[in-house]
């Protein structure tokens, strides 16, 4: 088959490339490599409003016009190249805003999308229209909008979430929902607002290809415990770094001889791979039910992952707590508490590690997991 693959802020779309072609399936991906993850891509399309004085001039167009001269340079740009995006089986949609740009840009790009190619597929990846609204009920007993729901003087910090319950995104929804053959959850956190929904498909785990990700075994810990913690500085509070830096201001203070922090702030995804390698505990995020994909990169590579993994993901996948990841929770104390026992138990850091790796290669393995993903294409 051949497949579009649209849209790329996890590495899932390129894992699940490397599954495709190994399996005989031509593959492009199109998109802008997220910002400064810089995720390999085919088609490479992005604006040119980065620097700052682009962006004053951007923010003042939209002002006066309504006009977002980046999603229009981003729309236009893929008419330029859509000779390259037809004549495929499959397209697969990262994302409801799968390009980032604004909500009619997006529409106008995806009926093209529609009208030369065959299926059309949704992923439940990141923020959409469906889990917003699921997370403003309340829904969940905590999430990503939780210091929102909070404290709603953070609206700045949730621009971005909350354009999706816009009535152009709203209809961006409607659309898509109506024209794809079905939406596809890649973890808890999405497949619990779509339960029930005509058009869900399942959940399908996210493609780790463990061929390419060296475990790391932890079976003695010379010297201090090693605790990383990579943080986007534009998700500190959406994905509770803040919890992280609170608790690891009293873990430094109380343990300085036994452990050894290193933090760093929105660093590309080689790098920031590269950063985490010699550590034995990672530290995540905290306003989530499952684990995203740095969580089970890592985690591949035998680290104790501080994540999502909650009761609904152990019930789902017949764990115990604390076996395969420490749920992180969204409460300082709680987060002491996990790394205390831990630094006073490092037989267990060895213990999790392999249970980690096991775990990934038993439920996110690259070929089934590509072989999920057909089947259900072709269903």
């Amino acid at each position: 088959m051949r497949i579009l693959l649209v849209g790329e802020y996890s590495r899932l779309h390129n894992s699940l490339k490397e599954g495709l072609v190994e399996l005989g399936h031509e593959v492009v991906i199109v998109g802008n490599g997220d910002g400064f993850k810089q995720y390999p891509v085919d088609i490479f399309i992005d604006h040119s409003f980065h620097n700052h004085f682009l962006k004053k001039l951007k923010i003042a167009f939209h002002r006066l016009t309504s006009i977002d001269l980046s999603s229009l340079e981003v729309y236009l740009k893929t008419l330029l190249k859509f000779k390259q995006m037809k004549g495929f089986d499959v397209v697969q949609l990262i994302n409801e805003s799968a390009l980032g740009i604004q909500a009619r840009h997006e529409k106008r790009f995806i009926k093209r999308l529609l009208k030369h190619n065959k299926k059309l597929f949704l992923l439940s990846c990141g923020i959409d229209h469906q889990c917003m609204t699921f997370m403003m009920n309340r829904k969940f007993r905590y999430s990503i909008m939780s210091p929102y729901l909070k404290d709603k003087s953070l609206y700045d910090n949730y621009k971005f979430q909350l354009h999706y319950l816009n009535p152009d995104f709203t209809d961006l929804h409607d659309f898509i929902y109506a024209n794809c053959k079905g939406v596809i959850a890649t973890d808890m956190d999405y497949h619990l607002p779509l339960l029930g929904h005509p058009k869900y498909l399942g959940l399908i785990p996210n493609p780790i290809n463990t061929s390419k990700i060296k475990f790391i075994p932890i079976t003695t810990i010379d010297g201090k415990i090693k605790i990383f913690h990579g943080i986007n500085t534009s998700a500190v509070v959406k994905k509770g770094n803040d919890y992280f830096i609170e608790a690891l201001k009293v873990i430094e203070k109380k343990y300085v001889d036994r452990v050894e922090i290193i933090s760093t702030r929105s660093i590309p995804y080689e790098e920031y791979i590269k950063h985490y390698d010699d550590c034995h505990v990672l530290l995540d995020q905290t306003n989530s039910y499952d684990q995203g994909y740095n969580a089970l990169e890592a985690m591949a590579k035998g680290k104790v992952v501080f994540t999502g993994a909650e009761e609904e993901w152990l019930d789902y996948y017949k764990l115990e707590k604390n076996t395969v990841a420490i749920n992180a929770k969204p409460d300082v104390n709680s987060i002491i508490e996990d790394l205390e026992w831990l630094i006073n138990n490092p037989e267990h850091i060895g213990i999790i590690s392999k249970n980690a790796r096991d775990f990934i290669e038993k439920e996110h393995d690259l070929l089934m997991i590509t072989k999920t993903y057909l089947q259900t294409w072709k269903r």
